[in-house]
């Protein structure tokens, strides 16, 4: 019987600088969101642009290195799968979010947004917070304020 597939392969901007935290094991991992574009002409002969925001999650050596060198604005490469995780909010609500687990990333240009590698330095020595791998599975995140339409990154 054949196997199914599950690959994903984006090249897009940084949506915010990446969010590096460690899970009680010690273990790294980092989220961020990437933005894609794409275009297309209506009936009306009009361009419309659309943009995707995508999830990411990176774990281990190579999340600590996202942390120390992309920021936001900078445009990657990366491959990886998509995974789905569930919790309860608050309110008893059941929740979904579909991430990629990226597995290779590749840093191709520079920032949009003039950050230096001297700012991602300071970033990835602060102090973060350890976690479990249960605490990130029901960890949820808020939009951040620049996101268009309210769609939450992460």
């Amino acid at each position: 019987m054949a196997r199914g597939v599950n690959k994903v392969v984006l090249v897009g901007r940084l949506g915010q600088d990446p969010e590096l935290k460690y899970t009680n094991s010690g273990t790294a991992v980092c989220t961020f969101s990437v933005a894609t574009n794409d275009s297309y002409t209506n009936r009306d002969g009009e361009r419309v642009d659309t943009t995707e925001w995508h999830n990411i999650v990176v774990w281990g050596r190579l999340a600590e290195i996202c942390d120390e060198y992309i920021d936001k604005g900078q445009q990657v490469y990366l491959e990886g799968q998509l995974q789905t995780r569930s919790w309860e909010d608050r309110d008893g609500n059941k929740r979904y979010r579909t991430e990629v687990k990226a597995q290779d990333v590749v840093f191709l240009g520079g920032s949009g947004t003039g950050g230096s590698s001297t700012q991602s330095k300071q970033r990835s020595e602060a102090v973060h917070e350890p976690m479990d791998e249960d605490e990130y599975a029901s960890s949820e995140k808020v939009p951040a304020p620049d996101e268009p339409n309210g769609a939450p990154p992460f």
